[in-house]
């Protein structure tokens, strides 16, 4: 059989941002500009997001806390920890996403068991430890100590990509292979108060979320969901390096988000997926609305604007995308994992529908899926 994506589950951190809030909170920063606060009222406003998570629980506006480290809700200061401390949470929260997040799609996933894991696939870019997540997860689930375990680290938003990548290659290489993937951010940790406008945009967009799934070619019990991992490219554009990036500073990771990418993404876009596209005849040559289902990596609203606009979408082969950006903002590597775990909880139809995924990262890097989704009883 070919390699299937058989469960996907996500997790979220407990305490909610409201978007408005969270606008006033940094509307109101000792030190910002008149222009910084006009583009802080426009990019949170215009962001297409309602809500957020975050793992940092002084981020509660009805949580006081006596000694405060990220932020203080008594004065409403945003405060400025150093990445050392920023990075000790992540190891303790972010540890907790990656572990519920893998438990959840073992649970899910009808047919096989903890002991059946052949390897694991982490991913994160937004904090680091070790041991690592990869190791934590075989030891808090209980899987076999002799699991395959790999971690991909600092790639950005488009790393889900390659561990489905590498997951498919274990599975085409091994039949009886189970693997877990499972991505992990805590970009909250990186917010701050800035007059930047990369910093504002990043302050107005990101989230924390977890997203993980089995990955097998095993025969697995019929009716359950399922998708078909096909085939996937990657592609740099020939512009747009320095447009956006991801660096370590000393108060934190510091997001190079420039505003030019949505204008990038649009002028390459279509050239990115024809290295996908070229292998299948029946969409190389076709409308891209052809294709039913499309999980886009919602780096931003105007990315998704741009992308329906090039490509000729409906506002329904959008609404995974959108949706996820209203409800969760953007998980970094994590998002296209909710995205297509809306596309899979869509109501199946008689016959196998085909998914083109894509997501963007520093570089610029596009990364391009084509997957199919199962339908009932194959």
């Amino acid at each position: 059989m070919p390699a299937m994506l058989r469960s996907l589950e996500t997790a979220v951190p407990a305490t909610t941002l409201t978007q408005n809030e969270v606008r006033d909170v940094f509307a109101a920063q000792p030190g910002l500009s008149r222009l910084g606060a006009r583009l802080v009222k426009t990019c949170f406003d215009g962001s297409g997001i309602d809500t957020r998570y975050t793992a940092v629980e002084e981020m509660s506006l009805a949580r006081h806390s006596d000694n405060p480290v990220f932020f203080d809700a008594g004065s409403g200061l945003l405060l400025s920890p150093s990445t050392k401390v920023r990075n000790e949470l992540f190891a303790t929260e972010a540890t907790k996403l990656f572990v519920d997040a893998a438990a959840r799609a073992l649970a899910a996933c009808e047919g096989v068991e903890a002991a059946d894991v052949t390897h694991v696939v982490t991913v994160s870019c937004t904090g680091f430890f070790n041991p690592g997540p990869d190791y934590r997860i075989v030891r808090e689930l209980n899987l076999d100590p002799a699991v395959e375990r790999y971690h991909l680290g600092f790639m950005g938003c488009y790393a889900a990509f390659p561990a489905l990548r590498a997951a498919k290659a274990f599975c085409d290489a091994d039949p009886n292979a189970v693997v877990l993937v499972v991505a992990a951010e805590l970009c909250s940790l990186h917010v701050r108060s800035s007059n930047n406008p990369d910093t504002i945009m990043g302050s107005s967009l990101f989230g924390d979320g977890a997203g993980a799934a089995v990955v097998t070619a095993r025969q697995l019990p019929p009716g359950a969901p399922a998708i078909r991992l096909d085939a996937f490219a990657t592609t740099l554009t020939p512009v747009g390096e320095d447009s956006m990036a991801w660096n370590i500073g000393d108060e934190g990771f510091e997001m190079v988000l420039g505003t030019y990418v949505p204008h990038i993404i649009e002028e390459h876009i279509t050239g990115a997926l024809e290295p996908l596209l070229a292998g299948s005849p029946a969409f190389a040559s076709g409308r891209h609305s052809d294709i039913p289902h499309w999980a886009i990596h919602p780096g931003g609203r105007s990315i998704l604007d741009r992308i329906e606009t090039v490509l000729g979408l409906t506002a329904e082969q959008l609404l995974p995308a959108r949706d996820t950006l209203r409800r969760y903002g953007n998980m970094s590597s994590a998002t296209v994992l909710f995205v297509l775990k809306h596309i899979l909880e869509q109501d199946p139809g008689r016959e196998d529908e085909p998914i083109c995924a894509m997501a963007f990262g520093p570089g610029l890097t596009v990364e391009t899926g084509l997957f199919t989704k199962i339908a009932p009883g194959r």
